[in-house]
């Protein structure tokens, strides 16, 4: 039997595998789409269902009803329009379609033409780089919220503060988020993180992280956002920002710019901190086994104290100590008589070698009768009669004393 080693996917697993690809890839997660409605329906529950196309192709779209309601007109079949928003894969039917947030009718607009225009700039000069952004501190002290004091967004991001880590100081900067005056009040507090001039007592220092948030909006009520000032003044901040704008498929050249792009404001709290209740169950298993540890060491401790205990040792010092001693005096007799007999065999080697010298001294000859001949001058041996010459003084050593004698004759030896 031919084992089949083929992976087989189903076809609920195809669809998930392409929604995960596209909700990863960053170009689809914001796309503008220009084209002309088709296939328009307005369904009663307000949603817009709807498709765009061109020429050569089409794309199915949806608009849900609470950015539909932000529409200044009612789309129409055979309207041009520029849908923003993300492409996703509808799983249940195997398509995919652009899940719009803004609609505008008649092509491209200029807010669209000036963030893309703004977001070239800054991306060249090296704003966007994830390089020059910075890590947010792990355990914030104190953190700033700039947002409008009126809107959801601050509500939803004291409560998950306060939920997650209530040991942080929240410093609440009022700031316009919409309108007209968005972009320059953005950029005024902003600024007080750089600046305490004109703030009670220093209300900033000791500022950790900054969150600049606000909820959903249009594209017109997102444009302070999108301002230079606002992007360049984030880009100098002297603590890190976290953005949380909108909702998770809006993007402004804040949010590119930012050290941390939270899709919303909770998330963006969420973001800056951590989690109490997940650090106390971390704690809690660090206790536990350090508990656990602390008890084994204590285990093992005893048994091996009760093995120690059990040494002759500690368990019968003084018999130890009196076997010992008795061990001593044996090894002291031992090395007493080893040393005797040491000594004694010495002693008779050395006798021994004397007697030897003795034989062999000179003196031992002398005593026999015999005499040494020395020439009196050098003091050199005479062993010739070829080394003396007639009249020459010599001395002659005997077993006791010496004799000064002159050559009168000399006998050569026998041939």
């Amino acid at each position: 039997m031919t084992l089949d080693r083929r992976f087989i996917f189903t076809v609920k697993q195809v669809n998930q595998y392409i929604k995960t690809l596209f909700a990863q890839d960053r170009t689809l997660q914001q796309v503008w789409v220009r084209g002309e409605v088709a296939d328009l329906t307005i369904h009663r529950s307000g949603h817009i269902y709807f498709t765009l196309k061109d020429e050569a192709s089409q794309l199915r779209a949806v608009l849900f009803r609470e950015y539909a309601e932000e529409l200044t007109f009612t789309p129409a079949v055979g309207d041009q329009v520029l849908a923003g928003g993300a492409v996703a894969v509808y799983e249940p039917r195997g398509q995919y379609q652009l899940i719009a947030t803004s609609l505008e009718k008649g092509g491209m607009g200029d807010l669209f033409l000036a963030f893309e225009r703004l977001r070239q700039k800054l991306a060249a000069e090296g704003l966007f780089d994830e390089a020059r952004k910075r890590p947010l501190p792990r355990f914030p002290r104190r953190i700033a919220v700039l947002t409008s004091p009126a809107g959801a967004a601050v509500h939803d991001i004291l409560t998950t503060l306060r939920r997650r880590w209530p040991a942080a100081e929240v410093v609440l900067v009022p700031t316009a988020v919409s309108g007209a005056a968005a972009a320059a009040a953005i950029l005024h507090s902003l600024r007080l993180l750089h600046a305490l001039e004109g703030l009670p007592a220093g209300r900033l220092e000791g500022i950790d992280v900054a969150i600049l948030a606000r909820g959903g909006g249009s594209a017109e009520e997102l444009a302070g956002f999108n301002s230079e000032d606002v992007a360049r003044a984030i880009a100098a901040s002297p603590v890190p920002v976290v953005t949380g704008i909108g909702h998770e498929t809006d993007f402004t050249i804040a949010d590119f710019v930012a050290d941390r792009r939270a899709p919303t404001p909770t998330a963006a709290a969420a973001a800056v901190t951590p989690d109490r209740e997940e650090l106390l169950r971390s704690l809690e298993t660090l206790r536990r086994g350090l508990l656990q540890a602390l008890r084994r060491r204590a285990v093992r401790c005893r048994r091996e104290l009760a093995l120690l205990a059990a040494r002759p040792c500690l368990r019968l010092p003084r018999l130890l100590l009196a076997e010992r001693r008795q061990r001593v005096d044996e090894f002291s007799s031992a090395a007493r008589r080893e040393t005797l007999l040491r000594l004694r065999d010495l002693r008779q080697r050395l006798t021994g070698a004397a007697g030897r010298l003795a034989a062999l001294s000179p003196r031992a000859v002398l005593a026999r009768g015999y005499s040494i001949t020395r020439l009196l001058e050098t003091g050199e041996v005479v062993r010739s009669v070829r080394q003396l010459a007639v009249r020459q003084p010599a001395e002659v050593v005997l077993y006791q004393g010496s004799v000064e004698v002159v050559v009168k004759k000399l006998r050569e030896p026998p041939a």
